[in-house]
């Protein structure tokens, strides 16, 4: 079977940013009118800890990921942020980036990755996305984005 579809998952360029910020509007993972400033080390500092990359569709963002290094570490990066257009969560996509960015992390030496999530029922599938990854559940900070959210750190050593 063929497929005629360009899909790659790739570092993000300046030009995808108004599409990722309607697959951010879709999603509402964080507010969209952030994401220039948040993204502007990336694209002005070729030594940049961060990493801020896409899945495309037929040439169109439609997934966006930021993972950078956590300071004062040897090896530790944490994803910061991981979403996919509404309309397309639950085929694979999300999968895809996570294999992109661990496969970028250790052919760049590095050691673990950590997620942080949220307890709330909201973030259930989440949760079960990260353990069918192969992620551990390593902390429980009760209370931490609201009373009675805990904050879920999930673990992965590359």
């Amino acid at each position: 079977m063929t497929n005629t579809m360009t899909n790659t998952v790739r570092a993000i360029t300046k030009e995808d940013l108004p599409a990722l910020k309607k697959v951010l509007d879709s999603i509402e993972l964080f507010p969209s009118e952030m994401l220039d400033d948040m993204s502007a080390d990336f694209f002005i500092n070729p030594e940049s800890p961060e990493y801020w990359f896409t899945k495309t569709v037929n040439n169109k963002p439609v997934a966006i990921g930021f993972c950078a290094a956590e300071k004062l570490t040897k090896g530790t990066y944490n994803l910061y942020a991981i979403g996919v257009q509404k309309e397309l969560q639950g085929k694979g996509i999300g999968g895809e980036m996570m294999n992109y960015i661990e496969q970028l992390l250790i052919d760049k030496g590095n050691r673990i990755l950590i997620v942080e999530t949220s307890s709330s029922e909201d973030f259930k599938l989440t949760r079960e996305f990260y353990t069918k990854l192969n992620y551990s559940k390593e902390a429980i900070i009760r209370d931490f984005w609201e009373e009675g959210d805990d904050k879920v750190v999930f673990w992965k050593k590359l």
